[in-house]
């Protein structure tokens, strides 16, 4: 949070990757569906009020699949919060280990990426948008988990990871 020029590589490649899932998918469920009235103004707008609601829900969604993993690996007590940037689950009492923490990270895109997956197979052309939208989401917005994760993997293997959820400490052993 506080390397400036770290954070903004992050977010950078948040956009891109919202770009690489957007634009090829265009090209086999044109975006245009998304905007299509044909079948009137009511699906119309459910279609975006759904895309809203369930933007939302996806968010609180996320971290609660953090929290559930931090709970397998051994966590205690899982605080959630919203720091008016970002909502998030943390532990400020438990230390995963380097494998753990990398689990934890990574759960959310694993899980919703599966689940978003089959719902696109499943849902109407007009809907498609809504649900890979969401995948969108998913996979740009777990730009910070993707970051730890390969931060984490080029340390020792005997990190330890203390997260609660606004904050990362990460312990060594000194040599």
């Amino acid at each position: 949070q506080k390397d400036k020029k770290i954070a903004l590589l992050v977010n950078l490649l948040g956009v891109v990757i919202m770009v690489a899932l957007a634009v090829p998918m265009h090209f086999w469920v044109p975006v245009f569906n998304l905007f299509d009235a044909s079948a009137g103004m009511g699906a119309y707008w459910l279609r975006f009020g759904s895309l809203i609601v369930l933007t939302v829900v996806y968010l609180v969604l996320h971290e609660l699949v953090h929290g559930i993993a931090m709970k397998i690996c051994g966590t205690k007590k899982v605080k959630y919060g919203f720091t008016g940037m970002y909502a998030y689950a943390g532990s400020k009492e438990d230390y995963f280990t380097k494998n753990a923490y990398i689990v934890v990270a990574l759960a959310p895109l694993v899980v919703w990426g599966i689940v978003l997956l089959v719902i696109n197979l499943l849902v109407p052309e007009p809907w498609f948008w809504v649900v890979w939208l969401i995948q969108i989401n998913n996979v740009s917005g777990a730009m910070g988990d993707i970051f730890v994760t390969v931060k984490f993997s080029r340390m020792p293997a005997d990190i330890l990871v203390n997260d609660d959820g606004v904050s990362m400490r990460v312990y060594a052993r000194e040599d």
